[in-house]
Protein backbone atom coordinates (compact mmCIF):
# COMPACT_ATOMS: atom_id res chain seq x y z
CA UNK A 1 0.00 0.00 0.00
CA UNK A 2 1.06 3.10 -0.92
CA UNK A 3 2.34 5.36 2.19
CA UNK A 4 1.97 9.30 2.61
CA UNK A 5 4.19 11.54 4.94
CA UNK A 6 2.44 12.24 8.50
CA UNK A 7 0.34 15.68 8.26
CA UNK A 8 3.21 17.59 10.73
CA UNK A 9 6.19 16.51 8.73
CA UNK A 10 4.00 17.62 5.62
CA UNK A 11 5.19 21.82 6.47
CA UNK A 12 8.66 21.36 7.44
CA UNK A 13 9.23 19.35 4.28
CA UNK A 14 7.71 22.89 2.60
CA UNK A 15 9.61 24.59 4.54
CA UNK A 16 12.80 23.23 3.95
CA UNK A 17 12.14 23.52 0.23
CA UNK A 18 11.39 26.66 0.64
CA UNK A 19 14.93 27.41 2.51
CA UNK A 20 16.83 25.69 -0.26
CA UNK A 21 15.67 27.83 -2.70
CA UNK A 22 16.07 30.92 -1.20
CA UNK A 23 19.80 29.64 -0.31
CA UNK A 24 20.12 29.02 -3.73
CA UNK A 25 19.18 32.54 -4.53
CA UNK A 26 20.73 34.40 -1.86
CA UNK A 27 24.03 32.75 -2.87
CA UNK A 28 23.64 33.42 -6.57
CA UNK A 29 23.31 37.17 -5.45
CA UNK A 30 26.34 37.25 -3.42
CA UNK A 31 28.45 34.93 -6.71
CA UNK A 32 27.40 37.79 -8.86
CA UNK A 33 28.24 40.86 -6.02
CA UNK A 34 31.41 39.61 -6.15
CA UNK A 35 32.25 38.37 -9.64
CA UNK A 36 30.88 42.03 -11.17
CA UNK A 37 32.46 44.23 -8.10
CA UNK A 38 36.01 42.12 -7.87
CA UNK A 39 35.72 42.19 -11.89
CA UNK A 40 34.86 45.85 -12.20
CA UNK A 41 37.39 46.95 -9.74
CA UNK A 42 40.10 44.27 -11.79
CA UNK A 43 39.17 46.44 -14.96
CA UNK A 44 39.94 49.47 -13.16
CA UNK A 45 43.14 48.54 -11.98
CA UNK A 46 44.07 47.76 -15.61
CA UNK A 47 43.11 50.82 -16.67
CA UNK A 48 44.45 52.91 -14.10
CA UNK A 49 47.19 51.47 -13.43
CA UNK A 50 48.45 48.57 -16.40
CA UNK A 51 50.09 46.00 -15.60
CA UNK A 52 49.79 46.32 -11.61
CA UNK A 53 48.39 42.35 -11.89
CA UNK A 54 51.11 41.09 -14.25
CA UNK A 55 52.28 37.54 -13.48
CA UNK A 56 49.51 36.92 -11.13
CA UNK A 57 47.61 35.00 -13.62
CA UNK A 58 48.02 31.49 -10.97
CA UNK A 59 47.30 33.70 -8.21
CA UNK A 60 43.84 35.70 -9.22
CA UNK A 61 42.35 31.91 -10.43
CA UNK A 62 43.32 30.60 -6.59
CA UNK A 63 41.75 33.94 -5.37
CA UNK A 64 38.54 33.49 -7.37
CA UNK A 65 38.30 29.54 -6.65
CA UNK A 66 38.45 30.13 -3.04
CA UNK A 67 36.54 33.69 -3.13
CA UNK A 68 33.33 31.59 -4.79
CA UNK A 69 33.34 28.99 -2.15
CA UNK A 70 33.35 31.56 0.29
CA UNK A 71 30.12 32.82 -1.17
CA UNK A 72 28.37 29.66 -1.41
CA UNK A 73 29.20 29.64 2.84
CA UNK A 74 28.25 33.18 3.41
CA UNK A 75 24.77 32.11 1.33
CA UNK A 76 23.65 30.15 3.54
CA UNK A 77 22.97 32.14 6.76
CA UNK A 78 21.90 35.08 4.36
CA UNK A 79 19.47 32.35 2.46
CA UNK A 80 17.51 31.43 5.86
CA UNK A 81 17.51 34.86 7.14
CA UNK A 82 15.97 35.72 3.82
CA UNK A 83 13.39 33.17 4.28
CA UNK A 84 12.77 34.03 7.90
CA UNK A 85 12.08 37.61 7.40
CA UNK A 86 9.73 36.90 4.61
CA UNK A 87 8.01 33.97 5.67
CA UNK A 88 8.00 33.57 9.18
CA UNK A 89 8.88 37.62 10.30
CA UNK A 90 11.46 36.69 12.20
CA UNK A 91 14.00 39.33 12.07
CA UNK A 92 13.82 43.27 12.95
CA UNK A 93 14.27 44.06 9.33
CA UNK A 94 11.44 46.42 7.62
CA UNK A 95 10.53 47.62 4.57
CA UNK A 96 7.62 49.84 5.14
CA UNK A 97 8.57 53.55 4.73
CA UNK A 98 7.72 54.73 7.57
CA UNK A 99 7.89 51.68 10.45
CA UNK A 100 11.60 53.60 11.78
CA UNK A 101 12.15 57.47 12.08
CA UNK A 102 14.41 58.56 9.96
CA UNK A 103 16.67 59.56 12.61
CA UNK A 104 16.92 55.85 13.33
CA UNK A 105 18.17 55.17 9.62
CA UNK A 106 21.93 56.49 10.23
CA UNK A 107 21.92 55.16 13.67
CA UNK A 108 21.50 51.98 12.82
CA UNK A 109 23.99 52.33 9.50
CA UNK A 110 26.46 53.33 12.18
CA UNK A 111 25.77 50.36 14.91
CA UNK A 112 25.93 47.82 11.98
CA UNK A 113 29.15 48.70 10.82
CA UNK A 114 29.97 50.07 14.28
CA UNK A 115 29.96 45.81 15.37
CA UNK A 116 30.45 44.49 12.40
CA UNK A 117 34.00 46.32 12.47
CA UNK A 118 34.66 45.22 16.01
CA UNK A 119 33.67 41.21 15.45
CA UNK A 120 36.09 41.58 12.03
CA UNK A 121 38.84 43.46 14.16
CA UNK A 122 39.06 40.69 17.10
CA UNK A 123 38.51 37.25 15.20
CA UNK A 124 40.99 38.98 12.61
CA UNK A 125 43.60 39.39 14.95
CA UNK A 126 42.89 35.83 16.66
CA UNK A 127 43.24 34.53 13.50
CA UNK A 128 46.98 35.74 13.53
CA UNK A 129 47.55 33.62 16.40
CA UNK A 130 50.61 31.20 14.63
CA UNK A 131 48.03 28.23 15.07
CA UNK A 132 45.07 29.79 13.46
CA UNK A 133 46.98 31.38 11.32
CA UNK A 134 48.88 27.88 9.53
CA UNK A 135 45.59 26.20 9.71
CA UNK A 136 42.60 29.22 8.24
CA UNK A 137 44.14 32.75 7.42
CA UNK A 138 47.70 31.33 5.56
CA UNK A 139 44.97 31.51 2.47
CA UNK A 140 44.05 35.06 2.58
CA UNK A 141 47.60 35.54 2.98
CA UNK A 142 48.91 33.58 0.12
CA UNK A 143 47.63 36.33 -2.17
CA UNK A 144 51.09 38.29 -2.26
CA UNK A 145 50.09 41.11 -2.93
CA UNK A 146 46.17 40.63 -3.08
CA UNK A 147 44.53 41.83 -6.04
CA UNK A 148 40.90 43.11 -6.28
CA UNK A 149 39.43 39.26 -6.42
CA UNK A 150 41.08 38.40 -3.27
CA UNK A 151 38.41 40.57 -0.62
CA UNK A 152 36.78 36.84 -0.18
CA UNK A 153 39.76 34.73 -0.55
CA UNK A 154 39.07 32.78 2.83
CA UNK A 155 39.83 29.44 3.80
CA UNK A 156 35.93 27.72 4.26
CA UNK A 157 36.95 28.01 8.27
CA UNK A 158 37.77 31.57 8.36
CA UNK A 159 34.55 32.08 6.11
CA UNK A 160 32.45 30.45 8.49
CA UNK A 161 33.60 32.96 11.25
CA UNK A 162 32.67 36.11 8.73
CA UNK A 163 29.23 34.23 7.01
CA UNK A 164 27.03 34.72 10.37
CA UNK A 165 27.59 38.49 11.80
CA UNK A 166 25.46 40.40 9.56
CA UNK A 167 22.73 37.72 9.46
CA UNK A 168 23.33 37.76 13.53
CA UNK A 169 22.55 41.60 13.85
CA UNK A 170 19.21 41.75 12.07
CA UNK A 171 17.71 40.08 15.01
CA UNK A 172 18.82 42.17 16.85
CA UNK A 173 18.72 45.72 15.40
CA UNK A 174 16.12 47.40 13.50
CA UNK A 175 17.05 48.11 10.40
CA UNK A 176 15.27 49.40 6.64
CA UNK A 177 16.04 46.92 3.99
CA UNK A 178 17.20 49.90 2.06
CA UNK A 179 19.88 50.46 4.61
CA UNK A 180 20.94 46.91 5.36
CA UNK A 181 21.19 46.75 1.58
CA UNK A 182 23.48 49.79 2.24
CA UNK A 183 25.62 48.05 4.43
CA UNK A 184 26.39 44.91 2.76
CA UNK A 185 27.47 47.51 -0.39
CA UNK A 186 29.83 49.13 1.96
CA UNK A 187 31.21 46.05 2.97
CA UNK A 188 31.85 44.63 -0.40
CA UNK A 189 32.98 47.98 -2.02
CA UNK A 190 35.55 48.70 1.02
CA UNK A 191 36.39 45.04 0.97
CA UNK A 192 37.79 44.48 -2.46
CA UNK A 193 39.01 48.17 -2.49
CA UNK A 194 41.14 47.75 0.31
CA UNK A 195 42.82 44.98 -1.78
CA UNK A 196 43.40 46.47 -5.29
CA UNK A 197 46.71 46.92 -4.40
CA UNK A 198 46.57 51.04 -5.40
CA UNK A 199 44.13 53.74 -3.85
CA UNK A 200 41.06 54.99 -5.49
CA UNK A 201 40.69 57.65 -2.50
CA UNK A 202 42.45 61.61 -2.72
CA UNK A 203 45.48 62.04 -1.01
CA UNK A 204 43.66 65.02 0.79
CA UNK A 205 41.57 61.79 2.54
CA UNK A 206 43.75 59.27 3.24
CA UNK A 207 46.47 61.13 4.94
CA UNK A 208 43.93 63.88 6.48
CA UNK A 209 41.02 63.58 9.34
CA UNK A 210 38.92 61.29 7.50
CA UNK A 211 41.95 59.07 6.94
CA UNK A 212 42.60 59.04 10.73
CA UNK A 213 39.57 57.19 11.35
CA UNK A 214 38.84 55.24 8.20
CA UNK A 215 40.25 52.32 6.50
CA UNK A 216 41.33 52.25 2.91
CA UNK A 217 44.08 50.52 0.81
CA UNK A 218 46.88 52.71 1.79
CA UNK A 219 46.03 50.98 5.73
CA UNK A 220 45.19 47.72 4.95
CA UNK A 221 47.59 47.03 2.48
CA UNK A 222 50.34 47.71 5.37
CA UNK A 223 48.80 44.68 6.88
CA UNK A 224 49.23 42.32 3.82
CA UNK A 225 53.03 43.62 4.26
CA UNK A 226 53.47 43.21 7.46
CA UNK A 227 51.35 40.27 8.76
CA UNK A 228 50.66 42.35 11.76
CA UNK A 229 48.34 44.89 13.04
CA UNK A 230 46.08 46.68 11.25
CA UNK A 231 43.50 44.49 11.77
CA UNK A 232 40.48 46.53 11.04
CA UNK A 233 37.58 46.60 8.61
CA UNK A 234 36.24 50.08 8.36
CA UNK A 235 37.97 52.12 11.10
CA UNK A 236 40.84 52.51 12.48
CA UNK A 237 39.37 52.64 15.96
CA UNK A 238 40.20 49.28 17.94
CA UNK A 239 43.79 49.25 16.29
CA UNK A 240 44.80 52.85 17.87
CA UNK A 241 42.63 51.83 21.15
CA UNK A 242 44.80 48.16 21.30
CA UNK A 243 47.84 49.64 19.77
CA UNK A 244 48.18 47.46 16.66
CA UNK A 245 47.53 50.57 14.07
CA UNK A 246 50.93 49.97 11.69
CA UNK A 247 49.65 53.43 9.81
CA UNK A 248 49.69 53.74 6.11
CA UNK A 249 51.46 51.87 3.55
CA UNK A 250 52.61 53.83 0.16
CA UNK A 251 50.83 52.92 -2.95
CA UNK A 252 49.99 54.21 -6.00
CA UNK A 253 47.32 56.37 -6.51
CA UNK A 254 44.38 57.13 -8.35
CA UNK A 255 45.35 60.74 -8.42
CA UNK A 256 48.86 61.41 -7.28
CA UNK A 257 50.51 64.87 -6.27
CA UNK A 258 52.07 66.97 -8.78
CA UNK A 259 55.82 66.51 -8.35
Amino acid sequence: MPTTAPPALVPLASALVAIAGAVIVMTGIIVLRYLLTSGGFAWATRRRHRGLYAGQGGQIRKEIGWSLISCVIYGVPAGVVAWGWHARGWTRITAAPHALPLWWHPVSLLLFLLLHDTWFYWTHRALHSPSLFSRFHAVHHASRPPTAWAAMSFHPGEALSGAFVIPALVFVIPVHVAVLGLVLAIMTVMGVANHMGWEMFPRWLVRGRAGAMLITASHHQRHHQLYAGNYGLYFRLWDRVCGTDRGLGNLLMINPPRS
